[in-house]
């Protein structure tokens, strides 16, 4: 749910609550920097009046005022270096707590979530927003801490020398405040299209890189750049729009701080000339105020737009965090002993609640069972496999694992017990050992070897330059289909779960090879509960049971020759494959 300005505002200072130590540091260097600034032109004013006339300078009291001029600026220099190294530890420790809550919440998101949203659009929150985030509000703290302390001093100090010429700038000032709030306003919400804009560009380069290979195969090259330019051009538009009535907030709050200046030195040359309490040293205190009292005004007003475009990118993220995670575990978890005896009762599931997908599934698997699973592309297989995993929770209905539901399970103890293959392979960058060892980080190098040896990929890793050292890219690199799906074959035999998942495992591997992979498959299966699903119905006949899906429901069930002699679903799919 989107949060307006003020709301994020409070979610971001609840956020710098935990660093107040540091901000204390910061508002302390930020008053002694104000306070140096502030007292130079009371002293450069006194070293004016020190000038009398012709021959009649008192040289020594105006050294003395140039010296500890001098030293007032040397402190407020360091004092406000100081200060931006403690908006900088603040700024970038907050950026880095948003950055780390919020890998860990995606870690923690459900799968629909995931599967509904643009992974470049989340990629662009994390790293693209968070970053603008940053650096508004390092700006923001930089300028808005000196620049408050600044009118507040400058304020107080011309109301001391002359509070009649400091009314002129207090009936002045609002006129300032109302056109920079007005035109900041509207900036929001302008700032705000912009970065979800700029999602959806990093959401479609994400998904155009990622497959291009596809798109070159179909001559998409040109439709692609045509999308691109879509969007790109709308990003233009709303940036333009954004940047240009966030830039007439400078320009307007500087000719209402000029009108201030000339209303100060009008009614200051007035009063001298008058023969009134300001002498022309104050006079010159006086002007170097009302410039420091408005340069705050101009600086804010330029910091301005960057705050709106910080807060806008700010909302995204806080949006993202506050996404509901997975159902927690329960507070009591079971861990029992998983035989691989799986009862499902009753169970719906929709992805879209308008559009049911399994109804009303009731299947009992013995342990030690191997069961395949068939049907049309896009009848609920992989589903099935899903809700096994707990990647997705049944609308209705239990399934139970050793006579435990498995929602009354952590998740990591159920798929600590499920060695899982799927149709698309992933691989991590690293190296060959390491993606082979993900499930099993302290696996010994002989593990991993006879891991790699049982799924016949040792021959193809040994003929790469560094073997099992072999650095390989994010999902691959240069990796044949087939090879990369060895390796994840391997990653499983590994592990030796107690249950096996095996969602069209042999998809991308040449007929030989998935002869030698079906044998390792079939000795790793003793004994353990496996879930296979399949459309070379060749690569299954060996089942105990099959389990025939159509549109969500299990339309027939049993033995391969059983099956055959119904002469239902189960055998039009095999003679689309095997008949002449």
């Amino acid at each position: 749910m989107a949060k307006n300005q003020s709301q994020i505002i409070r979610e971001v200072l609840s956020r710098l609550r935990r660093y107040w130590v540091l901000l204390v540091l910061s508002l302390l260097m930020a008053a002694l920097s104000v306070a140096m600034s502030l007292y130079i032109p009371i002293l450069v004013g006194k070293a004016i009046d020190c000038i009398i006339g012709a021959g009649n300078v008192d040289f020594a009291m105006l050294g003395r005022h140039l010296l500890v001029v001098g030293i007032g600026a040397g402190l407020s220099a360091l004092a406000q270096w100081i200060m931006g190294m403690f908006n900088d530890r603040v700024t970038f420790r907050i950026s880095r707590d948003i950055r780390n809550e919020a890998f860990i919440h995606i870690q923690n998101l459900p799968l629909k979530y995931l599967d509904s949203h643009p992974q470049g659009d989340l990629v662009s929150r994390v790293v693209s927003d968070v970053d603008t985030f940053a650096e508004g509000l390092l700006m923001g703290f930089s300028q808005l801490f000196t620049g408050l302390m600044t009118i507040l001093g400058t304020l107080v100090l011309m109301l001391l020398i002359s509070w009649q010429v400091a009314l002129v700038v207090i009936c002045i000032t609002p006129l300032s405040l109302l056109v920079a709030k007005f035109i900041a306003q509207k900036t929001y919400d302008m700032f705000r299209l912009q970065s979800r804009t700029k999602g959806q560009q990093a959401a479609l380069t994400d998904e155009i890189l990622g497959q291009v290979k596809v798109v070159k195969a179909f001559g998409h090259e040109e439709a692609s750049v045509a999308q691109f330019e879509q969007v790109n051009e709308r990003l233009r538009q709303c940036s333009l729009r954004a940047t240009f009535f966030s830039s007439l907030v400078n320009p307007s709050t500087r000719f209402v701080n000029s009108l201030v200046y000339a209303g100060v030195a009008l009614t200051g040359a007035l009063m001298v000339l008058g023969g009134g309490a300001l002498t022309i040293g104050s006079l010159t205190s006086f002007l170097s105020y009302a410039n420091q009292y408005t340069k705050p005004f101009n600086e804010i007003s330029g910091v301005v737009a960057e705050l709106q475009n910080a807060l806008a990118c700010a909302g995204r993220v806080f949006e993202l965090l506050e996404e509901p995670e997975q159902s927690s575990n329960p507070e009591r978890p079971e861990h029992p002993q998983v035989t691989g005896a799986v009862e499902i009762q009753g169970v719906d599931f929709a992805y879209d609640k308008a559009k049911p997908l399994i109804r009303n599934m009731n299947i009992s698997v013995r342990s030690g069972q191997r069961v395949a699973i068939v049907g049309p592309t896009g009848c609920g297989k992989t589903t099935f496999i899903n809700l096994l995993m707990r990647f997705y929770e049944p609308d209705e209905g239990q399934i139970c694992m050793a006579g435990v539901d498995i929602r009354q399970m952590e998740r990591a103890f159920l798929r600590k017990n499920v060695g899982m293959v799927l149709q698309d392979t992933w691989l991590r960058a690293g190296t060959i050992r390491e993606n082979i060892a993900m499930g099993k980080p302290d696996a010994t190098d002989a593990q991993i070897v006879a891991a790699a040896k049982m799924a016949h990929a040792h021959s193809f890793i040994k003929r790469l330059p560094k073997g099992y050292d072999t650095a390989i890219e994010e999902n691959g690199g240069s990796l044949s289909q087939g090879q990369k799906q060895l390796l994840c074959i391997a990653r499983m035999m590994l592990c030796l779960p107690a249950m096996l998942f095996l969602d069209e495992a042999t998809s991308s591997i040449d007929t030989r090879t998935e002869a030698k992979i079906q044998q390792a498959f079939d000795t790793m299966m003793q004994g353990r509960t496996s879930f296979i699903v399949a459309h070379r119905l060749s690569t299954i006949q060996s089942a105990d049971v099959i389990l025939v899906m159509r549109n969500g429901q299990i339309v027939e069930q049993g033995k391969h020759q059983d099956l055959l002699r119904r002469g239902g679903v189960y055998t039009e799919l095999y003679n689309s494959q095997f008949a002449h």
